[in-house]
């Protein structure tokens, strides 16, 4: 196991900056597919899921912008309802784009992350949870397919 020893008898002085978690970051991004106008994100981890988060984002038609650790998602020009296996193949949290879009379009299509099955990389419960607010979910070809005409909010125990 590796430590670290400090020996010294002097005070310890100075300052660390911590960045955002990557897994609070992801579904705050997808989360922005609801809004209606620019949401701005700071402390957002410069980390490989964040930006094919970003990516996935401006394919779907949102404009975003990346500077430092400032991330600004305009939502408004999102014309799209799919999101390719191309951008999501890399990353399980591609499917938290499922319900946002679900929402706003009343379709929805999400290539299963890594193009894997569902029992091997789980989704299962964010499908459950869709089906609980009223979704209509297939899995086919390899995409999670949801339509709904209006979600209902629901009571579902994880």
């Amino acid at each position: 196991m590796q430590k670290i020893v400090v020996q010294g008898g002097q005070r310890l002085e100075g300052e660390v900056r911590i960045s955002g978690a990557k897994n609070a970051v992801l579904p705050i991004l997808c989360a922005t597919l609801l809004a209606d106008a620019p949401v701005r994100i700071t402390n957002v981890p410069r980390l490989h899921d964040v930006l094919t988060t970003a990516k996935l984002l401006a394919g779907l038609g949102a404009g975003v912008v990346h500077e430092g650790d400032v991330l600004t998602v305009d939502p408004r020009s999102v014309d799209r309802h799919v999101a390719p296996y191309e951008l999501v193949k890399t990353m399980r949290a591609s499917v938290l784009v499922l319900g946002p879009l679900l929402a706003r379009f009343g379709d929805a299509e999400v290539s299963l992350p890594g193009g894997c099955a569902i029992g091997s990389r789980p989704v299962d419960q964010h499908i459950k949870g869709l089906q609980a607010l009223g979704a209509e979910i297939a899995v086919e070809n390899g995409f999670i397919k949801a339509r709904a005409q209006r979600l209902q909010g629901a009571r579902f125990v994880f």
